[in-house]
């Protein structure tokens, strides 16, 4: 046990010295730029903004100086993606926590494990998501609705029109400004900074697919008096919610692969399905996250609050590896039974409860 305590310490140092100042363009939604509400930071023939965004690569600060209204909407996406990579892992040993820096993550994003595919996976979709939107809301100068063509099985007297998310524009932004910083780089293929570079643009494609593949059709009525005379149907961005139920599935499945000597990623294992473009991979075994290291970016779950009665990731015995947890007896006042006076006012009143709160040790 020892030695593979030793061996994961190794590994994560060995990727640490790789990727240290690892500096992450996903701090944007971090970094609580509102440039979408202060416009008079924009200063013509100079980049006032793109020289304060700390994590942004060469070609993604170019790109930030050429298309400067898109990095609100970006910064939004990246949020999006950070807020929503949080509820997914709520209840696992790793609950995607973010650190005072510009690697957002920390050092568990300079780990090519399956944590780090879906962080990438889940901003890019956001990225996705936001730009999208920004376009069909008039926000953007260099796009507008959405110009995607009239779905082959659409009912023929329906109208294929109205104000639909950009997706396709979206798709395009987010590829070249998120990819920019892989592409770029460099690198001797069957490196292993190489592997880490096609891992990340394969699993920034997975989320950026994952948007299109759950984009919806949606369409209203229209006539006198609630009649449906006239239909018009337009394309619509789904509820990033499911964005990240479909990416945290696809995480539960996550391939392990590795590089070849010709600098592309192959399944580890023989016998394992090849993963397809939607599917998300990864190089290396997840860390311990059982208990504190900040080598590999594990903050523990030591005082994390666990269900005792769930053999879910949420129960103490998963969450709380084998340590145990303790019992806290605590009580709570809360309203209650409250009922609406007319007029117009709820009335309520106090119930005290008590409650059995659990803790990892």
């Amino acid at each position: 046990m020892e030695r593979v305590r030793l061996f994961a310490a190794c590994a994560g140092l060995l990727f640490s010295c790789c990727y240290a100042n690892y500096g992450s363009w996903m701090n944007l939604g971090m970094q609580g730029l509102d440039v979408w509400r202060n416009p008079q930071i924009y200063v013509v023939g100079t980049s006032p903004l793109c020289g304060r965004i700390s994590g942004l690569s060469p070609g993604q600060r170019k790109l930030c100086q050429l298309r400067q209204d898109h990095m609100g909407s970006v910064g939004r996406g990246a949020r999006a993606g950070i807020a929503e990579c949080q509820h997914q892992f709520r209840n696992s040993r790793w609950n995607c926590s973010t650190v005072d820096d510009s690697s957002v993550f920390g050092p568990v994003l300079q780990i090519p494990s399956r944590e780090a595919a879906f962080a990438h996976s889940i901003a890019a979709a956001g990225v996705v998501m936001s730009v999208s939107r920004a376009c069909r809301d008039g926000q953007l100068a260099s796009c507008g609705c959405s110009r995607s063509a009239r779905p082959a099985d659409l009912d023929p007297e329906w109208t294929w029109g109205g104000c639909g998310d950009n997706i396709q524009y979206g798709y395009r932004f987010a590829k070249a400004f998120v990819d920019v910083r892989e592409k770029e780089r460099k690198r001797k293929k069957g490196s292993v900074k190489h592997g880490r570079s096609v891992m990340n643009l394969h699993n920034n494609e997975a989320g950026r697919r994952s948007v299109i593949n759950l984009t919806k059709v949606n369409c209203k009525c229209h006539g006198v008096s609630g009649s449906c005379s006239t239909v018009t149907c337009w394309q619509r961005l789904p509820a990033f919610r499911e964005v990240g139920d479909l990416l945290k599935d696809k995480y539960d499945g996550a391939t392990e692969v590795q590089v070849t000597r010709r600098g592309r990623l192959r399944v580890r294992y023989r016998g394992y399905k090849r993963p397809t473009a939607n599917d998300l991979v990864y190089i290396q075994e997840s860390p311990d996250y059982c208990r504190k290291n900040t080598t590999v970016g594990s903050s523990g779950t030591t005082g994390r609050a666990c269900d005792r009665t769930s053999p879910g990731t949420d129960g103490c015995g998963l969450l709380c590896c084998g340590r145990g947890y303790n019992t806290q007896h605590t009580t709570v006042s809360e309203r209650c039974s409250c009922k609406f006076i007319w007029c117009c006012k709820v009335q309520c009143k106090t119930c005290v409860r008590r409650r059995v709160l659990h803790t990892c040790k």
